[in-house]
């Protein structure tokens, strides 16, 4: 009781008075959304206040310096920024607020609440660029992940503390399955950062997810696709560090962030703006960076005992599994489920494909009999694809090959396990029942 009431009155206390002069500096130019300020030296990633001069005010982020002056990036639209307006720093530079009054609520990238609620009161801060530790202190990962989806209890499991990637083209279901997880897994936080996407979507996921219990341990930081690239980038920042503040408390949460591909697209706009060329199709090393350490947050936490599972969604350009993105992601990830345009059209949801789909700590979080049924339902699956359009033609001879011939028998039973409804939730124990009847006796 003591030690609740001295953090409410460690809220409440005021805080010092800064008597120091307030710096200020002036809008010397405005070029393409960037914006150059003389006279005021603040550190990259601090923010500023502009005052239009009729009452309005404007905010911005610094985000490079050049010739002597600051370069800054608009948070909100520029129509009413005018040369030499005064630009006056406020907060603490690099510092995010976090805490749990983020649970339950819903805000935008700079932690202001979108869901009509009242303003967020909170004095714990986290850097934004995360608090850097030893690569030991990444605990390794033992543990199960329960996500609620059959097909990936079973075939790809993951493991707590793991970062997966859901790779897709535009329109397969990467925001249905993450939607499904978000009902599903068991985890006691979930943090959710919808960046990049279109509002409708954030307003139906806030709506189904912000009631009842579930409601009491999410957290969701959403920056539709129509506001700045430096506000899109800052949410994302935002709803990892809110993870990483809950895995400090020892808890084990659940980041999903939907998606990276829109983070890349914010971090190349950000660093075209500045001058930096474009290196693997139009992308700036600094974008392709950005996701490697957005990623490399997530993990166990040794110190504290906490984790953070990552779920990322990666949207494929153009159906392409070798763009810049997706291979950035895949090889920073400890997994990836491939999502498969073919099988969508068939009807199969989620349309996971099993084939290319992949957990790198499957072996070390599931049994050994698990393993080897996975592999042999993988195995059945990939005979049957491989032949589909010789089945399809009537160009293939039973007996000819036997895996086939079980591949074809099984097929039905197959495509049935692997589909889920939306609102079903199957546990990884009974996904793997499932699977011992379904393929247990034809080994």
């Amino acid at each position: 009781m003591l030690s609740e009431l001295e953090t409410v009155l460690g809220e409440l206390a005021m805080p010092p008075v800064d008597l120091h002069p307030r710096r200020f500096g002036r809008v010397a130019a405005c070029d393409g959304g960037l914006i150059e300020v003389s006279g005021l030296s603040v550190p990259i990633g601090g923010l500023c206040r502009i005052d239009d001069g009729k009452g309005a005010t404007l905010t911005a982020e610094v985000i490079g310096f050049r010739n002597g002056r600051t370069m800054m990036m608009m948070l909100g639209d520029s129509v009413l920024l005018r040369p030499g307006v005064p630009v006056r720093p406020e907060g603490r530079p690099g510092m995010l607020p976090v805490g749990p009054a983020f649970l339950g609520r819903a805000v935008d990238g700079l932690g202001r609440p979108i869901d009509g609620g009242p303003p967020l009161r909170s004095r714990a801060e986290w850097p934004a660029g995360g608090k850097r530790t030893g690569a030991l202190d990444r605990a390794s990962v033992r543990e199960p992940f329960d996500t609620g989806i059959r097909a990936i209890n079973a075939l790809t499991t993951f493991g707590i503390g793991q970062r997966v990637g859901i790779m897709a083209g535009s329109g397969v279901g990467k925001s249905v399955l993450i939607d499904m997880i978000a009902h599903g897994a068991e985890a006691d936080v979930v943090v959710v950062g919808l960046i990049g996407e279109r509002a409708r979507e954030v307003s139906d996921f806030v709506e189904r997810h912000m009631q009842g219990e579930a409601a009491a341990r999410t957290a969701v930081v959403a920056v539709p696709a129509d506001h700045a690239a430096n506000l899109r980038l800052r949410g994302a920042l935002l709803a990892t560090s809110l993870a990483e503040y809950f895995r400090a408390q020892g808890l084990r949460v659940l980041l999903i962030q939907d998606s990276l591909t829109r983070i890349a697209h914010a971090a190349r706009e950000i660093g075209i703006l500045l001058g930096e060329p474009g290196a693997a199709r139009g992308y700036p090393p600094s974008a392709l960076s950005t996701i490697t350490k957005l990623v490399e947050r997530a993990g166990n936490s040794v110190e504290s005992g906490g984790s953070i599972t990552g779920i990322y969604t990666v949207l494929a350009d153009g159906d392409d599994q070798n763009d810049p993105v997706v291979d950035t992601a895949r090889s920073i990830l400890d997994g990836h489920i491939v999502l498969s345009r073919d099988l969508a059209q068939r009807g199969q949801y989620p349309a996971i494909d099993v084939g290319a789909s992949l957990s790198r700590v499957m072996s070390d979080v599931a049994s050994p009999q698990q393993n080897l049924l996975a592999r042999n339902l993988r195995a059945l699956v990939s005979a049957y694809e491989s032949n589909r359009d010789l089945l399809l033609m009537g160009a293939y001879r039973p007996g000819a090959d036997p895996l086939v011939d079980r591949g074809i028998a099984l097929h039905p039973q197959i495509a049935e396990f692997l589909k889920q409804d939306v609102a079903e939730r199957v546990s990884l124990d009974l996904a793997v029942g499932q699977l011992q009847q379904l393929i247990g006796n034809d080994q």
